[in-house]
């Protein structure tokens, strides 16, 4: 009599949700510097969020510390029932002495073209490297994974973390990461569970409805 075999783990599904837009956004490299809030077109998006997930059974809200990410968070968390989560593993990259820098000012530089072609290799001036980022987004996904399987959680965050993290689950290289876009209020979507291949939903999703998500 053959055994029977072992039943697979099952995928936790989880909403990788870029903050909505804030007055500074595609202007400035704002980092971890507290007070930046969204802006009206961002508390929309917010808004908007909550709607697009509408059909969705969702087991938890996490969020960057950062006030952009948790204003994100607050609709979906409230039209769920649920408590806003803050994880620093979801924070946004450590952008050190380039925090609050004009982003036409920091391409002027000889260093951003490292920071556009060989992010590998890249550390921001008493901050963080993107594989470092990398590294901690990655991490911290998983740990969510673990302990939600089988369930849906939404993760709010930055455009940095999200598109490492998306490229690391697509198996493409660090340096080629920033050929990827996530727009703010986007949602990108990866199925995850231990032992098995991850898959990659979504990504930079900004309009359609998101309900059927788990039953593909």
């Amino acid at each position: 009599m053959s055994a029977t075999p072992a039943p697979e783990p099952a995928r936790t599904l989880l909403l990788l949700v870029r903050h909505g837009q804030t007055p500074t956004t595609g202007t400035v490299l704002p980092g971890r510097a507290p007070g930046l809030h969204l802006s009206g077109l961002g508390h929309v998006q917010a808004e908007r969020l909550a709607d697009r997930l509408g059909g969705l059974t969702l087991d938890a809200v996490h969020s960057s510390p950062l006030e952009r990410a948790r204003e994100t968070a607050a609709p979906t968390a409230a039209r769920w029932g649920l408590e806003v989560l803050e994880d620093v593993g979801l924070t946004e990259c450590d952008f050190g002495a380039w925090t609050g820098a004009a982003l036409s000012d920091l391409a002027r530089l000889p260093e951003w073209h490292a920071v556009q072609h060989t992010p590998s290799a890249f550390r921001f001036p008493g901050g963080e490297g993107f594989a470092e980022m990398q590294a901690r987004m990655v991490g911290t996904l998983e740990r969510l994974c673990r302990s939600h399987p089988g369930g849906a959680v939404v993760c709010v965050s930055h455009a940095d973390p999200i598109k490492a993290a998306v490229a690391h689950y697509l198996a493409t290289p660090l340096d080629l990461f920033q050929r990827i876009t996530i727009s703010p209020g986007s949602v990108s979507a990866v199925s995850l569970a231990e032992g098995r291949a991850p898959a990659v939903l979504m990504v930079n999703s900004t309009l359609e409805p998101l309900g059927g998500l788990r039953q593909a």
